[in-house]
């Protein structure tokens, strides 16, 4: 089974197994949200276990 293209780009595999991404909404019309805001839309974050399976399966890790 491949692996999905945009799949490979987006999520990362940590170290212990879970799935990392990054946030959306940093890009563009930048100027209307706060720094905080922007500051933490830098951040990774985990994914949540509802989508899991599916991003696996994207990944080929199942």
């Amino acid at each position: 089974m491949k692996t999905n293209s945009g799949a490979k780009k987006r999520f990362t595999i940590t170290g212990s197994g879970k799935i990392k991404r990054k946030h959306a909404f940093k890009s563009h019309i930048l100027t209307k949200k706060s720094t905080k805001r922007k500051r933490n839309l830098g951040y990774f974050t985990t994914i949540h276990k509802a989508d899991e399976n599916n991003i696996k399966l994207c990944l080929a890790m199942k």
